[in-house]
């Protein structure tokens, strides 16, 4: 261990050099956290298709809460929504982006600010 930890030397040392690297890798950690918490539930995904439908899922959920929306109030609200009966035009689908302004104020989640 020591050995190894002396050959990483330089490595270690780019820290010092540049201020933008952190020590450690919390932040990567905390990001795949759920990822791994989450992967019996995934045994289904033992498909193309159901690798896909936890793909579309899972991107909508992280998506939202980047958007401060309340991810299982704003997945309702997509499916409810999105238009059954023929294709989506683009500008349907602009509107129920995450970021969309035209979104209601009862799927964002108000900042502590606000409150």
């Amino acid at each position: 261990a020591l050995a190894y930890a002396l050959d990483q030397e330089q490595k270690v040392m780019n820290v010092l050099y540049d201020g933008r690297l952190e020590l450690e890798n919390n932040l990567a950690e905390r990001a795949v956290k759920p990822f791994v918490i989450g992967r019996k539930n995934w045994l289904f995904s033992n498909t193309p298709g159901g690798a896909n439908a936890s793909c579309i899922i899972y991107s909508l959920v992280e998506t939202a809460k980047m958007n401060h929306l309340n991810p299982y109030e704003y997945i309702k609200y997509v499916l409810e929504q999105y238009p059954k009966s023929r294709p989506a035009t683009k500008d349907e689908i602009e509107e129920l982006l995450p970021w969309s302004k035209e979104l209601p104020e009862n799927i964002k989640i108000k900042k502590s600010s606000e409150k």
